[in-house]
Protein backbone atom coordinates (compact mmCIF):
# COMPACT_ATOMS: atom_id res chain seq x y z
CA UNK A 1 0.00 0.00 0.00
CA UNK A 2 1.11 3.35 -0.87
CA UNK A 3 0.52 6.97 1.34
CA UNK A 4 -0.76 9.54 -0.98
CA UNK A 5 -2.00 12.95 1.19
CA UNK A 6 -3.02 10.49 4.01
CA UNK A 7 -4.81 8.37 2.14
CA UNK A 8 -3.80 4.82 2.05
CA UNK A 9 -4.58 3.88 -1.94
CA UNK A 10 -3.87 0.76 -4.01
CA UNK A 11 -0.98 0.13 -6.26
CA UNK A 12 -3.61 0.62 -8.93
CA UNK A 13 -4.83 4.02 -8.08
CA UNK A 14 -1.47 5.09 -7.84
CA UNK A 15 -0.32 4.21 -10.87
CA UNK A 16 -3.52 5.79 -12.62
CA UNK A 17 -3.15 9.12 -10.52
CA UNK A 18 0.50 9.04 -12.59
CA UNK A 19 -0.90 8.27 -15.97
CA UNK A 20 -3.45 11.08 -15.09
CA UNK A 21 -0.86 13.83 -13.51
CA UNK A 22 1.02 13.44 -16.94
CA UNK A 23 -2.27 13.94 -19.03
CA UNK A 24 -2.90 16.96 -17.17
CA UNK A 25 0.57 18.60 -18.08
CA UNK A 26 0.35 17.57 -22.17
CA UNK A 27 -3.34 19.02 -21.97
CA UNK A 28 -2.01 22.74 -20.59
CA UNK A 29 0.58 21.60 -23.33
CA UNK A 30 -1.59 21.28 -26.09
CA UNK A 31 -3.65 24.31 -24.21
CA UNK A 32 -0.73 26.29 -25.34
CA UNK A 33 0.07 25.26 -28.91
CA UNK A 34 -3.54 26.05 -29.98
CA UNK A 35 -3.31 29.94 -29.22
CA UNK A 36 -0.07 29.78 -31.15
CA UNK A 37 0.10 31.73 -34.41
CA UNK A 38 2.76 29.10 -36.14
CA UNK A 39 0.72 26.92 -35.15
CA UNK A 40 -2.42 28.30 -36.34
CA UNK A 41 -1.20 29.05 -39.61
CA UNK A 42 -0.45 25.20 -40.32
CA UNK A 43 -3.94 24.09 -40.39
CA UNK A 44 -3.36 20.63 -40.93
CA UNK A 45 -1.27 20.89 -37.45
CA UNK A 46 -3.88 22.92 -35.86
CA UNK A 47 -6.94 20.60 -36.48
CA UNK A 48 -5.31 17.29 -35.12
CA UNK A 49 -4.41 19.67 -31.76
CA UNK A 50 -8.26 20.64 -31.48
CA UNK A 51 -8.88 16.58 -31.65
CA UNK A 52 -6.48 16.19 -29.36
CA UNK A 53 -7.13 18.64 -27.19
CA UNK A 54 -11.20 17.84 -26.82
CA UNK A 55 -9.61 14.17 -25.92
CA UNK A 56 -7.70 15.15 -23.06
CA UNK A 57 -9.80 17.93 -21.93
CA UNK A 58 -12.08 15.02 -21.09
CA UNK A 59 -9.36 12.93 -19.22
CA UNK A 60 -8.44 15.96 -17.36
CA UNK A 61 -12.15 16.72 -16.31
CA UNK A 62 -12.42 13.34 -14.80
CA UNK A 63 -9.17 13.50 -13.36
CA UNK A 64 -10.19 16.83 -11.58
CA UNK A 65 -13.41 14.75 -9.83
CA UNK A 66 -11.21 11.97 -9.15
CA UNK A 67 -8.66 13.51 -7.25
CA UNK A 68 -11.26 16.24 -5.42
CA UNK A 69 -13.05 12.18 -4.43
CA UNK A 70 -9.76 11.34 -2.86
CA UNK A 71 -9.33 14.11 -1.49
CA UNK A 72 -12.52 14.28 0.37
CA UNK A 73 -11.69 10.79 1.00
CA UNK A 74 -8.72 11.99 3.22
CA UNK A 75 -10.84 14.51 4.99
CA UNK A 76 -13.33 12.66 6.18
CA UNK A 77 -11.18 10.10 7.46
CA UNK A 78 -9.06 13.04 9.59
CA UNK A 79 -11.99 13.73 11.27
CA UNK A 80 -12.92 10.22 12.10
CA UNK A 81 -9.48 9.80 13.49
CA UNK A 82 -9.39 13.39 15.18
CA UNK A 83 -13.15 14.76 15.87
CA UNK A 84 -14.96 13.50 19.28
CA UNK A 85 -18.10 15.70 18.57
CA UNK A 86 -20.60 12.42 17.46
CA UNK A 87 -22.72 14.93 15.00
CA UNK A 88 -19.72 15.68 12.97
CA UNK A 89 -18.16 12.07 12.97
CA UNK A 90 -21.89 10.81 11.43
CA UNK A 91 -22.15 13.18 8.75
CA UNK A 92 -17.93 12.39 7.67
CA UNK A 93 -18.87 9.02 8.34
CA UNK A 94 -21.92 9.29 5.91
CA UNK A 95 -19.75 11.33 3.79
CA UNK A 96 -17.08 8.54 3.39
CA UNK A 97 -19.40 5.88 2.33
CA UNK A 98 -20.85 8.07 -0.23
CA UNK A 99 -17.33 8.85 -2.03
CA UNK A 100 -16.03 5.10 -1.58
CA UNK A 101 -19.05 4.35 -3.70
CA UNK A 102 -18.02 7.18 -6.30
CA UNK A 103 -14.25 5.74 -6.61
CA UNK A 104 -14.88 2.23 -8.57
CA UNK A 105 -17.54 4.50 -10.87
CA UNK A 106 -14.63 7.20 -11.48
CA UNK A 107 -11.89 4.79 -12.06
CA UNK A 108 -14.07 2.35 -14.78
CA UNK A 109 -14.81 5.86 -16.72
CA UNK A 110 -11.47 7.02 -16.70
CA UNK A 111 -10.19 3.62 -17.56
CA UNK A 112 -12.42 3.81 -20.54
CA UNK A 113 -11.43 7.60 -21.53
CA UNK A 114 -7.86 6.02 -21.55
CA UNK A 115 -8.40 3.41 -23.57
CA UNK A 116 -7.05 4.52 -27.42
CA UNK A 117 -10.23 5.53 -29.15
CA UNK A 118 -10.86 5.51 -33.16
CA UNK A 119 -9.47 8.18 -34.87
CA UNK A 120 -12.32 8.16 -36.96
CA UNK A 121 -15.10 8.70 -34.10
CA UNK A 122 -14.77 13.12 -34.16
CA UNK A 123 -15.42 12.63 -37.83
CA UNK A 124 -18.84 13.76 -39.40
CA UNK A 125 -20.61 10.41 -41.50
CA UNK A 126 -21.60 9.58 -44.36
CA UNK A 127 -25.12 7.79 -44.28
CA UNK A 128 -26.45 5.45 -46.98
CA UNK A 129 -29.31 3.17 -46.98
CA UNK A 130 -29.98 0.78 -49.75
CA UNK A 131 -32.96 -1.31 -50.32
CA UNK A 132 -32.40 -5.02 -50.27
CA UNK A 133 -34.79 -7.80 -50.61
CA UNK A 134 -38.44 -6.74 -50.84
CA UNK A 135 -38.75 -5.18 -53.96
CA UNK A 136 -41.33 -1.45 -53.17
CA UNK A 137 -41.62 -2.98 -49.58
CA UNK A 138 -38.01 -2.59 -49.19
CA UNK A 139 -37.65 0.90 -50.26
CA UNK A 140 -40.51 1.48 -48.23
CA UNK A 141 -38.79 0.71 -45.79
CA UNK A 142 -35.43 2.47 -46.75
CA UNK A 143 -37.37 5.22 -46.65
CA UNK A 144 -38.72 5.26 -43.02
CA UNK A 145 -35.06 4.31 -42.12
CA UNK A 146 -34.19 7.55 -43.50
CA UNK A 147 -36.83 9.26 -41.56
CA UNK A 148 -35.78 7.61 -38.62
CA UNK A 149 -32.22 8.90 -38.60
CA UNK A 150 -33.17 12.18 -39.87
CA UNK A 151 -35.27 12.44 -36.72
CA UNK A 152 -32.71 11.07 -34.77
CA UNK A 153 -29.82 13.28 -35.68
CA UNK A 154 -32.59 16.18 -35.12
CA UNK A 155 -32.97 15.27 -31.34
CA UNK A 156 -28.84 15.58 -31.37
CA UNK A 157 -28.68 18.51 -33.07
CA UNK A 158 -27.16 17.05 -35.64
CA UNK A 159 -27.40 18.27 -39.62
CA UNK A 160 -28.61 15.73 -42.62
CA UNK A 161 -28.71 16.57 -45.61
CA UNK A 162 -29.51 14.36 -48.80
CA UNK A 163 -26.72 14.22 -51.32
CA UNK A 164 -28.31 11.92 -53.56
CA UNK A 165 -31.46 9.42 -54.07
CA UNK A 166 -33.27 7.23 -55.85
CA UNK A 167 -36.55 7.19 -55.04
CA UNK A 168 -39.15 3.95 -55.36
CA UNK A 169 -41.49 2.74 -57.56
CA UNK A 170 -44.25 2.60 -54.66
CA UNK A 171 -42.61 5.49 -52.36
CA UNK A 172 -39.88 5.30 -50.59
CA UNK A 173 -36.07 5.04 -51.60
CA UNK A 174 -33.60 2.57 -53.97
CA UNK A 175 -31.24 4.03 -52.78
CA UNK A 176 -30.49 7.43 -50.53
CA UNK A 177 -26.71 9.15 -49.41
CA UNK A 178 -27.00 11.99 -46.82
CA UNK A 179 -24.35 13.60 -45.18
CA UNK A 180 -24.55 14.02 -41.60
CA UNK A 181 -22.46 16.89 -39.69
CA UNK A 182 -22.34 17.17 -35.83
CA UNK A 183 -20.13 16.18 -32.96
CA UNK A 184 -19.05 12.95 -33.02
CA UNK A 185 -21.18 12.17 -35.14
CA UNK A 186 -19.54 8.98 -36.68
CA UNK A 187 -18.65 7.22 -33.36
CA UNK A 188 -22.37 6.87 -32.69
CA UNK A 189 -23.89 6.70 -36.03
CA UNK A 190 -20.68 3.34 -36.98
CA UNK A 191 -23.03 1.30 -34.81
CA UNK A 192 -25.89 1.10 -37.71
CA UNK A 193 -23.56 -0.62 -40.47
CA UNK A 194 -25.20 -3.76 -41.51
CA UNK A 195 -28.67 -5.34 -42.85
CA UNK A 196 -31.62 -4.08 -40.88
CA UNK A 197 -34.59 -6.56 -41.54
CA UNK A 198 -38.11 -5.48 -41.10
CA UNK A 199 -41.22 -8.17 -40.68
CA UNK A 200 -44.83 -6.78 -41.34
CA UNK A 201 -47.64 -6.95 -43.78
CA UNK A 202 -47.42 -5.10 -46.80
CA UNK A 203 -49.52 -2.71 -47.95
CA UNK A 204 -50.20 -4.91 -51.61
CA UNK A 205 -50.24 -7.87 -49.72
CA UNK A 206 -54.54 -9.04 -49.85
CA UNK A 207 -53.98 -12.12 -47.24
CA UNK A 208 -52.82 -10.53 -44.46
CA UNK A 209 -48.99 -12.42 -44.53
CA UNK A 210 -45.98 -10.79 -43.01
CA UNK A 211 -43.25 -10.72 -45.15
CA UNK A 212 -39.99 -10.14 -44.53
CA UNK A 213 -37.83 -7.22 -46.03
CA UNK A 214 -34.23 -5.70 -45.52
CA UNK A 215 -32.56 -2.25 -46.07
CA UNK A 216 -28.51 -2.13 -45.89
CA UNK A 217 -27.37 0.81 -44.54
CA UNK A 218 -23.52 2.06 -44.57
CA UNK A 219 -22.09 4.42 -41.93
CA UNK A 220 -18.70 6.27 -43.54
CA UNK A 221 -16.47 8.31 -41.73
CA UNK A 222 -16.33 11.82 -43.98
CA UNK A 223 -12.54 12.46 -44.70
CA UNK A 224 -11.16 15.78 -43.50
CA UNK A 225 -9.54 17.90 -46.30
CA UNK A 226 -6.20 16.79 -45.31
CA UNK A 227 -6.96 13.19 -45.05
CA UNK A 228 -6.82 12.59 -48.55
CA UNK A 229 -4.50 14.17 -51.31
CA UNK A 230 -6.82 14.40 -53.79
CA UNK A 231 -5.24 15.47 -57.92
CA UNK A 232 -7.81 16.77 -59.50
CA UNK A 233 -6.11 15.45 -62.78
CA UNK A 234 -7.50 11.59 -61.52
CA UNK A 235 -10.84 13.14 -61.33
CA UNK A 236 -13.47 13.85 -64.19
CA UNK A 237 -16.29 15.96 -63.39
CA UNK A 238 -19.99 16.03 -65.45
CA UNK A 239 -22.68 18.36 -64.96
CA UNK A 240 -26.37 17.13 -65.89
CA UNK A 241 -29.68 18.20 -65.13
CA UNK A 242 -31.43 17.45 -61.64
CA UNK A 243 -34.71 15.25 -61.68
CA UNK A 244 -36.84 14.73 -58.83
CA UNK A 245 -37.94 16.89 -56.07
CA UNK A 246 -36.12 20.97 -55.72
CA UNK A 247 -38.65 23.35 -57.27
CA UNK A 248 -38.38 25.66 -60.54
CA UNK A 249 -35.57 25.03 -61.39
CA UNK A 250 -35.51 21.19 -61.54
CA UNK A 251 -34.49 19.82 -65.03
CA UNK A 252 -33.64 23.44 -66.31
CA UNK A 253 -30.16 24.05 -65.12
CA UNK A 254 -27.35 22.15 -64.94
CA UNK A 255 -26.74 21.89 -61.74
CA UNK A 256 -26.22 18.68 -60.78
CA UNK A 257 -22.70 17.21 -60.57
CA UNK A 258 -21.66 13.59 -61.59
CA UNK A 259 -17.26 12.85 -60.33
CA UNK A 260 -15.47 9.90 -61.24
CA UNK A 261 -12.08 8.91 -59.91
CA UNK A 262 -10.50 7.27 -62.76
CA UNK A 263 -8.10 5.26 -60.95
CA UNK A 264 -10.85 3.42 -58.60
CA UNK A 265 -13.87 4.13 -60.56
CA UNK A 266 -15.51 5.33 -57.63
CA UNK A 267 -18.60 7.49 -58.85
CA UNK A 268 -19.80 10.11 -56.48
CA UNK A 269 -23.46 12.35 -57.62
CA UNK A 270 -24.71 15.05 -56.01
CA UNK A 271 -27.96 17.10 -56.76
CA UNK A 272 -29.59 18.41 -53.54
CA UNK A 273 -29.00 21.67 -54.23
CA UNK A 274 -29.28 24.33 -56.77
CA UNK A 275 -26.49 25.40 -56.98
CA UNK A 276 -23.72 23.82 -59.08
CA UNK A 277 -21.10 24.84 -56.61
CA UNK A 278 -22.88 23.72 -53.40
CA UNK A 279 -23.30 20.26 -55.03
CA UNK A 280 -19.86 19.99 -56.24
CA UNK A 281 -18.50 21.07 -52.82
CA UNK A 282 -20.61 17.96 -51.78
CA UNK A 283 -19.62 15.33 -53.92
CA UNK A 284 -16.03 16.60 -53.56
CA UNK A 285 -16.40 16.03 -49.61
CA UNK A 286 -18.11 12.37 -50.48
CA UNK A 287 -15.57 11.41 -52.76
CA UNK A 288 -12.47 12.41 -50.19
CA UNK A 289 -14.63 9.93 -47.59
CA UNK A 290 -14.92 7.14 -49.94
CA UNK A 291 -11.43 7.41 -51.41
CA UNK A 292 -10.37 7.21 -47.32
CA UNK A 293 -12.28 4.38 -46.64
CA UNK A 294 -11.10 2.06 -48.63
CA UNK A 295 -7.81 2.60 -46.22
CA UNK A 296 -9.83 2.75 -43.76
CA UNK A 297 -11.90 -0.54 -44.24
CA UNK A 298 -8.73 -2.26 -43.54
CA UNK A 299 -8.77 -0.91 -39.96
CA UNK A 300 -12.88 -1.41 -39.27
CA UNK A 301 -12.25 -5.35 -40.48
CA UNK A 302 -10.08 -5.65 -38.24
CA UNK A 303 -11.47 -4.68 -35.22
CA UNK A 304 -14.57 -5.98 -36.11
CA UNK A 305 -13.20 -9.35 -36.35
CA UNK A 306 -13.11 -9.15 -32.27
CA UNK A 307 -16.08 -6.77 -31.58
CA UNK A 308 -19.53 -8.02 -31.87
CA UNK A 309 -21.06 -4.34 -31.85
CA UNK A 310 -19.09 -3.83 -35.44
CA UNK A 311 -20.05 -5.38 -38.65
CA UNK A 312 -16.88 -5.58 -41.23
CA UNK A 313 -17.53 -3.60 -44.17
CA UNK A 314 -16.61 -7.12 -46.67
CA UNK A 315 -19.90 -8.61 -44.19
CA UNK A 316 -22.40 -5.93 -45.18
CA UNK A 317 -24.86 -8.78 -45.10
CA UNK A 318 -24.51 -9.34 -41.43
CA UNK A 319 -28.03 -8.81 -39.76
CA UNK A 320 -27.94 -6.45 -37.11
CA UNK A 321 -31.64 -5.83 -35.88
CA UNK A 322 -34.89 -6.36 -37.27
CA UNK A 323 -37.97 -4.46 -36.59
CA UNK A 324 -40.83 -6.46 -35.90
CA UNK A 325 -44.69 -4.55 -36.53
CA UNK A 326 -46.79 -7.22 -35.21
CA UNK A 327 -45.23 -7.65 -31.71
CA UNK A 328 -44.16 -4.22 -31.99
CA UNK A 329 -40.46 -4.95 -31.07
CA UNK A 330 -37.05 -4.46 -32.23
CA UNK A 331 -34.32 -6.57 -31.62
CA UNK A 332 -30.56 -5.92 -31.63
CA UNK A 333 -28.92 -9.20 -32.78
CA UNK A 334 -26.06 -8.31 -31.65
CA UNK A 335 -26.53 -8.18 -28.03
CA UNK A 336 -29.33 -9.74 -27.89
CA UNK A 337 -30.96 -6.92 -26.85
CA UNK A 338 -35.35 -6.66 -27.14
CA UNK A 339 -37.66 -3.58 -26.83
CA UNK A 340 -41.19 -3.15 -26.80
CA UNK A 341 -40.99 0.22 -28.25
CA UNK A 342 -40.80 -0.02 -32.16
CA UNK A 343 -43.00 3.00 -32.76
CA UNK A 344 -41.21 5.76 -30.67
CA UNK A 345 -37.86 3.70 -32.12
CA UNK A 346 -39.17 4.25 -35.95
CA UNK A 347 -39.86 7.94 -34.69
CA UNK A 348 -36.25 8.64 -33.81
CA UNK A 349 -35.82 7.20 -30.52
CA UNK A 350 -32.49 5.21 -31.03
CA UNK A 351 -30.41 6.25 -27.83
CA UNK A 352 -31.08 3.76 -25.77
CA UNK A 353 -30.17 0.94 -28.33
CA UNK A 354 -26.77 3.21 -29.01
CA UNK A 355 -26.43 3.96 -25.42
CA UNK A 356 -25.94 -0.18 -24.76
CA UNK A 357 -24.06 -0.97 -27.77
CA UNK A 358 -21.54 1.54 -26.86
CA UNK A 359 -21.29 0.05 -23.03
CA UNK A 360 -21.09 -3.39 -24.85
CA UNK A 361 -18.09 -2.10 -27.06
CA UNK A 362 -16.16 -0.32 -24.46
CA UNK A 363 -16.17 -3.35 -21.74
CA UNK A 364 -14.52 -5.31 -25.16
CA UNK A 365 -11.81 -2.37 -25.55
CA UNK A 366 -11.26 -2.30 -21.90
CA UNK A 367 -11.00 -6.61 -21.87
CA UNK A 368 -8.47 -5.65 -25.05
CA UNK A 369 -6.54 -3.00 -23.43
CA UNK A 370 -3.77 -3.24 -20.74
CA UNK A 371 -5.14 -0.67 -18.42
Amino acid sequence: MLHLHGLKINFMAHSLLEKLESLRLKFEEVEQQITDPSVIADQKRFVQLNKEYKELQLITAAYKDYKNVLDNITSAKEILDTEDDAELREMAKMELEDLQDKVPLLEEEIKILLVPKDPQDYKNAILEIRAGTGGDEASLFAGELYRMYVKYCESNNWRISMTSCTEGTQGGYKEIIAAVTGEGVYGILKYESGVHRVQRVPQTETQGRVHTSAATIAVLPEADEFDVELNMNDVRKDTYCSSGPGGQSVNTTYSAIRLTHIPTGIVVTCQDEKSQLKNLDKAMKELRSRLYSLEYEKYLNEIASKRKTMVSTGDRSAKIRTYNYPQGRVTDHRINLTLYNLPAVLDGDLQEIIDKLIVEENAERLKASDI
